[in-house]
């Protein structure tokens, strides 16, 4: 199976971090965040990874090669200006043709997702599109009024409201590839044509943990994760 990871991005919230290397260059814990995310997949069965490179590309194929220090095939392509979270998919088009499903995926996350999971509620369902979302919960840090007029009806002290988000890892069918043109094209626009035209988008909900590196907090709290992890796996069964 193949995965297509977006690795062209700025990662301009992470300045002066990369201004000299590439967000999924970054490390958490002891290794560049995009070798823990290919050494994933690979756990999976994901043996074919292409890379869509932009902002430094140069660094992330002096990183990875041709994969075989991950014990996967990895190939390139390159935006030579942003196209949004779909538009790489239109320089794929001749390498995911004529396969399977294939996972998309944002190189700035970090999860442990079990990607066979995800993959075979896709297959199941017939859907096109797989997203897979996990939810975010939002507290007013305020109490929160109730009012009619200028009366008040009631009020909320520090309400929570909880969202599903796209977590920025889908499952996609290469059949999605007509609706995706050449340039600049984001998974929302992606996602609300193939509904408007009757498509079947899947969402998947990732129970497991999942973190967007975003801030050099949220490394912070990645490398704790992978602590936790580590302790668990050497704790004897």
């Amino acid at each position: 199976m193949k995965a297509v990871i977006l690795v062209g991005g700025f990662g301009t919230r992470l300045r002066p971090l990369t201004f000299s290397i590439p967000k999924p260059l970054l490390p958490v814990g002891e290794k560049p965040l995009l070798q823990i995310v290919i050494e994933q997949l690979r756990g999976y069965g994901i043996d074919e990874v292409i890379l869509a490179t932009g902002y430094q590309a140069e660094l992330i194929h002096a990183f990875c090669g041709d994969g075989s220090r991950f014990d996967v095939d990895v190939s390139y392509v390159h935006e030579e200006e942003p196209l949004g979270t779909a538009g790489p998919l239109s320089l794929v088009r001749e390498q995911v043709a004529a396969g399977g499903r294939f996972i998309l995926m944002n190189g700035d996350v970090l999860t442990r997702l079990d990607f066979s999971r995800m993959i075979d509620f896709a297959e199941r369902g017939d859907f096109e599109l797989t997203t897979g979302y996990t939810t975010y919960v939002y507290e007013s840090p305020f109490g929160v009024l109730s009012l009619d007029g200028d009366r008040v009806q009631g009020i909320v002290e520090k309400p929570r409201s909880e969202y599903p988000i796209s977590a920025g890892i889908y499952v996609v069918s290469p059949t999605v590839l007509d609706v995706v043109p050449d340039g600049f094209f984001t998974m929302p626009e992606l996602m609300s044509a193939l509904v408007a035209a009757r498509r079947p988008v899947g969402a998947f909900h990732i129970e497991e943990f999942w973190i967007g590196l975003e801030t050099i907090t949220r490394f912070d709290e990645a490398i704790e994760e992978l602590q936790t992890l580590s302790v668990e796996l050497e704790r004897p069964l």
